[in-house]
């Protein structure tokens, strides 16, 4: 168990910050999920913020920072450096406040979360291809111009706007006795957890906040071993929205004192996962969003009662969702592409297909080639990809072509 000692904002500064929210945040849909909750063995819920004005959760800290900026500094304009979430919350924001919002991305950024921040009344520069390096020229355009930086998590007042989400969870399913929670820089789990945990306290019970990290970029497990933040090394993720390499220093102080575990998720964990919440809950989440349910899903959770899982945002890029999708089905043994190596004589590619259809299995795509590495003269190689239901019908499908003679190789990711 963490430490339970006051940390982060307190149940007064939250509830003043949710009021102050409450004039450009929605509050949003808690979704039950009969699917989830048969997998952990516990009631769960979604906590939709996904469907949040700008598509994520940001909009809270963003609103909650720059309402408490003094006229002066209002004047002076403010300035942000993200990828997309921060970006469109922090423009909206500032629309909503009148100030003058200038927001650094990184080339190459995804074109929807682009237009949405220029839409919402945003000058955009784009400088470098990471977010380590908008961070930098945000900082030196704040220094160079008088201009007030908003921090993506690393601020108390973000924090504490983020907190309101958690008061909206504990009103919402006020026997809630899990918390589960995307983590990237940690702004929004110090909260929610800094809101929860109170809540509970006062009424005399406990509840369990869990943070879900990308594999990838999981700087919070590291850093709680160590006692203090630590730098690691990002390796591709599609969890961008998660995609930081330190813990933001006042974030991980709560964090080290009010969450009582973080897990991490793979690649296919969240590709399964947002499939999942497409087909099931019929809900568009980021792959970022859906670590909490991949964190289920992959069986990193254990069953206490009743849990709420936030999903963050809903921000994907339409060619991003298309690729996930893809990984998703293949991650969960429900795309099979194979090759099969032929004797070059007519007749072959009928009687492959035949013997998928026997198997039930759909062919929707395949690729004849008679240049095919490591075939031998008077040999073909098919390439067929293949819809199937799961790993038996996967299994089903490889077992009826080897019974027929021939030798399908599967092409892994």
């Amino acid at each position: 168990m963490p430490e339970t000692s006051l940390a982060g904002p307190t149940l007064e500064q939250l509830e003043a910050a949710r009021v102050l929210v409450s004039r450009v945040a929605q509050e949003t849909p808690m979704e039950s999920s009969r699917y989830l909750a048969e997998l952990l063995g516990a009631p769960v819920y979604l906590k939709c913020e996904n469907l949040q004005r700008t598509g994520s959760y940001k909009i809270r800290g963003a609103y909650n920072r720059m309402a408490q900026l003094s006229d002066e500094e209002k004047a002076r304009g403010v300035v942000a450096a993200s990828a997309g979430n921060h970006a469109q919350g922090v423009a909206f924001a500032a629309r909503e406040l009148g100030i003058t919002a200038t927001i650094f991305m990184p080339v190459g950024v995804p074109l929807p979360k682009l237009q949405a921040t220029k839409n919402y009344g945003a000058q955009v520069i784009l400088r470098g291809h990471t977010v380590a390096e908008p961070l930098l020229a945000a900082a030196e355009y704040a220094e160079e111009t008088g201009a007030i930086f908003i921090p993506p998590y690393d601020h108390i007042d973000v924090i504490t706007g983020q907190g309101t989400l958690g008061l909206e969870i504990y009103d919402e399913v006020p026997a809630v006795e899990t918390v589960i929670v995307p983590i990237g820089g940690g702004g929004l789990i110090s909260g929610v957890a800094a809101a929860v945990k109170q809540r509970a306290a006062a009424e005399g019970r406990t509840v369990r906040v869990i943070g879900v990290q990308a594999a990838n970029a999981s700087a919070y497990p590291a850093s709680l071993d160590a006692g203090y933040p630590v730098d690691v090394p990002i390796t591709p993720t599609i969890a961008d929205g998660i995609a930081v390499g330190r813990p933001g220093a006042v974030n991980f102080d709560i964090i080290r004192h009010l969450v009582d575990e973080v897990t991490t998720v793979s690649e296919d964990d969240m590709a399964k996962a947002l499939l999942v919440l497409l087909e099931r809950a019929k809900l568009v989440v980021e792959p970022a969003g859906a670590a909490g349910v991949a964190a289920i899903i992959a069986g990193k959770v254990t069953p206490s009662g009743p849990t709420v899982v936030v999903l963050s945002g809903g921000n994907i890029d339409p060619l991003l969702m298309q690729r996930v999708i893809s990984h998703g089905l293949a991650a969960s043994d429900r795309y099979l592409t194979l090759r099969i190596p032929l004797p070059d004589r007519p007749g072959q590619l009928a009687r492959t297909s035949e013997l998928v259809a026997q198997a039930n299995a759909n062919v929707i795509e395949v690729l004849h080639t008679r240049h095919g590495h490591g075939l031998k003269i008077g040999e073909v190689e098919l390439e067929l990809s293949v819809e199937t239901r799961g790993a038996e019908h996967r299994d089903l499908v490889v077992e009826t072509l080897r019974a027929a003679g021939y030798h399908p190789h599967i092409v892994e990711d």
